[in-house]
């Protein structure tokens, strides 16, 4: 396995584009977590039907 420090990631061919790209995909699944969380919070306030 190759060890990768953030500084390599960073200077590499690309490093750039990947972190970029790693940090839309947390946020992408950051919103969604919240959005499940509020739903869920929704759902279980209007109580069963």
């Amino acid at each position: 396995m190759m060890q990768m420090d953030g500084a390599q990631m960073m200077s590499g061919p690309g490093g750039t584009a990947m972190m970029i790209a790693m940090a839309l995909i947390l946020i992408l699944i950051i919103a969604l977590l919240v959005l499940g969380v509020a739903a869920l919070l929704k759902y279980l306030r209007s109580g069963p039907k």
